[in-house]
């Protein structure tokens, strides 16, 4: 039986398996959630597909997004990254990554962890959304420009509501997987109910 996906990811083997496998999912580990909102950064102004084809060559690069590396990072090591031609090469979201990974450093000293600190805007609990069509999913929400606010305040770069909105969906703060969506989770709790009494 074909599984039914969302609209955006038909059709292409990467985004299937990105929707399928990561899209939603909830993400607690600091170096995993940099990770998505460094990608996240990076795809703006650009397909998302782009970013999926270069994801091997970013986790190489940026030394598995390894917070405490990549805020160690020097002249040289920008330098090196401009050239890479296994990312995006952009120095802007090049430094602003770097001076990023800083900024959590700050988090994690004062909340224990970033990961503490971003899911406490939800209460720990992912927001669970009942869209019907791609038209309904929105690109931004109250609660994602005041995250981009506080990150802001905390010396976060190269954000905005819109990238903070995609971090939060891609990391399962909120999941947006469309209402008949196999990933949904009204679909698992359908699958549970159908599941025999024996």
């Amino acid at each position: 039986m074909t599984k039914r996906r969302c609209d955006w990811c038909n059709g292409n083997h990467l985004y299937e398996n990105y929707h399928d496998i990561v899209w939603g999912v909830p993400v607690f580990e600091d170096n995993i959630l940099f990770e998505s909102l460094t990608l996240e950064i990076f795809q703006s102004g650009l397909s998302w597909i782009t970013i999926l084809k270069k994801r091997e060559g970013f986790i190489k690069a940026f030394d598995s997004f390894d917070i405490y590396k990549i805020a160690s990072y020097d002249i040289k090591k920008e330098k090196e990254l401009i050239a890479n031609t296994s990312i995006i090469r952009n120095n802007l979201k090049i430094k602003a990554t770097i001076n990023n990974a800083k900024a959590i450093i700050k988090i994690q000293e004062e909340h224990n962890s970033f990961s503490k600190y971003i899911w406490n805007y939800v209460n720990n609990d992912p927001i669970i959304n009942k869209f019907k069509s791609l038209n309904e999913v929105p690109n931004n929400t109250p609660l994602a420009e005041k995250i981009c606010i506080d990150l802001k305040k905390k010396g976060f770069k190269f954000i905005g509501p819109t990238i903070i909105y995609s971090f939060m969906q891609a990391i399962g703060m909120t999941n947006d997987h469309l209402i008949y969506c196999f990933c949904h989770p009204m679909q698992l709790i359908k699958k549970v109910n159908r599941r025999p009494l024996h």
